[in-house]
């Protein structure tokens, strides 16, 4: 296998931080993400990118420069808490700011850095910071500010170059452009990784690890589960079983869809399980989403486990993906949870079956070409995002077999009507949420008292960030007047437009 050129991250919290190797490898350079505690052989790196991260330098246990840092001569990019950490350590001076900084901001740059070669003079930047650069280390130059004058960027023209921005993030409006500056024209690497080199290596590891054992796949017919069962089909062939688990907190239909499609289609070794009763008895009564993740992550667990079991498996394959992770605050050491996901902050402690997660770095977009690489269907590729909880998390309260079927009617009408008009491929991810809440309605002239539901479609690329999408007023009419007149339960509908930051793109 030859070598690749090697960026390293190295990650001190931020929840953009995998965001910034998904940049790099979407320039086509090999990436991985690295703690600062974490051993690496400073020899294979070829650029060395510093993250963000909730701390302040300040902090008694705030995190340092990685371990390997005297032997590493190449170059390096600063980001954020990156940026305050090397002007801290190499003499300059940091201070809390008045109120921090969030948001977009406009910054002017200053001559004719290689970091802006071929940008304007000024543009809009993500900015996401308390502490601030007051003085650069006596060997810097500023090389961006901000209109109020604050160091937006700096460099020492030899090693460093620092940015208090976020150019990983979309809001950035030239980021990709900056990242791409400093590899080719900073460091001088070539472009040379693929997502098929991904697929080639992961095959291989995937073989290796496997060979002779006898794996499950957790596989509810969605992109990301089954990119992993593909992948891992690939590595093993029969020796792996797909396990599709009918919890009853499925889209409606699906419980049906779902195993047609995958054994005829794709021809996979698929498992159905009815564990509808099971699931609803354990959930009855619980409002409080973390502990619906965690009670339906631990059913999960305890299905494949009773499945592995009459398979004799000691392997499971999750199609978890890296938005699952960092929320789950699984990414790193230092960064902050969100919430958990079923497959990741939801797991039991203790469980009898080792995890596979061949998908774990790769974001939602990723994923999508991957599947696409290996022969996926597009309408299994392009079916919009469904979270491992299911329909759990979007009955928001308490969860009962008829809250769950009057929005299975919601959800399915709603996608029906976007499909009509040609919305569905054009939204990333839309979707109902049942609240508890109810209104009140005049149906027949009479008095109704019905729910509440919401209405929610968002535009992203790989679920870090996204924007609520602008629907047509006509759309939403239509399927509002649809909902209210097929399902009697309902007397309100209203529309999301929260984007993410600051909501997340589920209710719970």
């Amino acid at each position: 296998m030859r070598d690749l050129n090697l960026v390293v991250v190295v990650d001190y919290g931020s929840q953009y931080t995998q965001l910034i190797a998904r940049r790099i490898r979407e320039l086509g350079y090999y990436s991985i993400v690295v703690t600062p505690e974490e051993r690496v052989n400073p020899d294979k790196i070829s650029a060395v990118i510093l993250s963000g991260g909730p701390h302040s330098v300040f902090e008694k246990d705030a995190p340092q420069l990685p371990s390997w840092w005297q032997k590493y001569d190449g170059k390096v990019l600063g980001v954020c808490y990156g940026m305050q950490l090397i002007c801290h350590a190499y003499g300059g001076i940091v201070k809390p700011g008045i109120q921090g900084e969030y948001g977009k901001t406009e910054i002017n740059v200053i001559g004719k850095d290689p970091l802006f070669w071929g940008l304007p003079d000024s543009f809009t930047v993500w900015m996401s910071h308390g502490d601030e650069v007051a003085s650069l280390p006596g060997t810097f130059d500023l090389i961006a500010k901000t209109n109020t004058g604050m160091v937006a960027a700096a460099t020492d023209y030899r090693r460093f170059w620092l940015v208090q921005f976020h150019p990983e993030v979309r809001h950035t409006v030239y980021g990709l452009e900056i990242l791409g500056n400093f590899l080719a024209r900073i460091c001088g690497l070539s472009p040379d990784w693929s997502l098929e080199d991904f697929l080639h290596r992961k095959v291989e590891v995937l073989r290796e690890m496997l060979k002779g054992k006898k794996v499950i796949a957790a596989f509810s017919g969605g992109v990301d589960s089954s990119t992993a069962a593909m992948i891992v089909h690939k590595a093993i062939g029969s020796d792996l079983v797909s396990i599709f688990v009918d919890h009853g907190l499925l889209r409606k239909g699906e419980e049906e869809e779902v195993p047609a499609v995958f054994r005829d289609l794709l021809g996979m070794n698929l498992v159905v399980v009815d564990s509808k009763k099971r699931f609803l008895e354990k959930l009855e009564g619980v409002a409080d989403p973390e502990e619906k993740r965690k009670i339906i992550g631990e059913e999960f667990i305890r299905v494949f486990e009773e499945e592995a079991k009459k398979c004799e498996a000691e392997f499971l394959v999750q199609g978890t993906i890296y938005s699952d992770v960092i929320e789950s605050s699984a990414s790193g050491k230092y960064t902050n949870r969100i919430k958990s996901h079923h497959n990741v902050g939801g797991l039991p402690e203790h469980m009898n079956l080792n995890l596979v997660e061949p998908l774990r770095e790769l974001f939602k977009d990723e994923v999508r070409r991957l599947g696409e690489l290996m022969g996926i269907p597009r309408h299994v590729i392009w079916r919009h995002p469904f979270p491992g909880p299911g329909l759990a998390v979007r009955v928001l309260g308490e969860i009962t077999a008829e809250r769950l079927r009057i929005l299975k009617e919601v959800d399915h009408i709603f996608l029906e009507v976007l499909r009509e008009t040609g919305w569905y491929e054009k939204t990333w991810q839309a979707f109902a949420v049942l609240l508890p809440v109810r209104s009140v309605g005049v149906r027949g002239d009479k008095r109704n008292y019905g729910y509440v539901v919401a209405l929610r479609a968002v535009d992203s690329v790989e679920a870090m960030t996204a924007d609520w999408t602008r629907l047509p007023s006509d759309v939403l009419d239509e399927a509002a007047r649809r909902i209210l007149n097929q399902v009697p339960e309902v007397s309100r509908v209203v529309f999301d437009v929260t984007s993410k930051p600051p909501g997340t793109i589920e209710w719970e």
